[in-house]
């Protein structure tokens, strides 16, 4: 699905990412896991060609970027980020942004085809928020808005789905509705990658981790046998100790830890 080859960014004196090489196949559900400034984001932006490595391999769904048309590519990758929701028009009826996801477009300047109309509906009402589809994106809470994202995203049935950190700015109750929503993709044949850096969000229908610090890769593979106590330290520098509950895992820093 994804691979990345001694991928490295040099921006001036900053060493942003450090020979990452990374294998994301088809059907696994990775996490990409790391502080603040990691370089976590900057991994998603190469994955969908909105950025190109100094050095360095990608290849995503069979495609080599730099020898293929990214655009096309892109048709095929669901994106969710805080940036693309800042961009879209609040006073716009909900099912009217859904719709836009299957085209790629911000907002409509023509006429809606009705089937285009009727499966954004479908996708809003499978996501219980049907009785909103005709509401104001403005009006919805930001735990609602992020739904509404995710039901864009899957408008144009996309191979691959990225989500950089979309439980930013969410409550408990909003943070937990939304994960659930992420829970429902597993009856979908799709590849997520999902950048974060609350452990907790790592619900059980994801398969991989992937750990970042200041730029380099620290490891990668199966959650289990990443998300330790001892290679987290790595990545945050604290002592903890982690717990599984549910198929999720907690973490609680140790007392004198930092």
């Amino acid at each position: 699905m994804i691979s990345m080859q001694h991928i490295k960014l040099r921006r001036e004196e900053r060493q942003i990412l450090d020979d990452v090489s990374l294998d994301m196949r088809e059907g696994q559900h990775w996490v990409i896991l790391g502080r603040n400034g990691s370089g976590k984001t900057t991994l998603l932006e190469m994955m969908t060609g909105y950025m190109f490595p100094s050095s360095g391999v990608i290849d995503v769904m069979g495609n080599r970027y730099g020898e293929c048309d990214i655009r096309e590519v892109r048709t095929k990758i669901g994106y969710i980020s805080q940036s693309l929701m800042e961009k879209l028009t609040l006073r716009d009826p909900v099912w009217e942004v859904v719709a836009t996801g299957a085209y790629g477009f911000l907002r409509f300047y023509q006429e809606i085809p009705t089937d285009v109309q009727e499966k954004a509906r479908g996708i809003i009402q499978d996501m219980n928020l049907g009785h909103m589809a005709d509401q104001p994106l403005g009006t919805l809470s930001q735990g609602e808005r992020k739904k509404i994202m995710l039901a864009r995203a899957l408008m144009a049935d996309p191979q691959l789905l990225i989500l950089d950190e979309p439980c930013a700015g969410l409550d408990l109750y909003e943070r937990e509705k939304f994960l659930d929503q992420i829970e429902y993709l597993k009856n979908r044949n799709i590849s997520l990658v999902y950048v974060t850096h609350h452990l907790e969000e790592i619900v059980p229908l994801f398969t991989h981790v992937a750990l970042i610090h200041e730029g380099k890769l620290i490891a990668a593979g199966e959650k289990q046998d990443v998300l330790t106590p001892e290679i987290l330290k790595q990545a945050y520098e604290v002592p903890l100790t982690l717990e599984w509950v549910d198929g999720r895992p907690w973490i609680r820093v140790r007392a004198g830890g930092l």
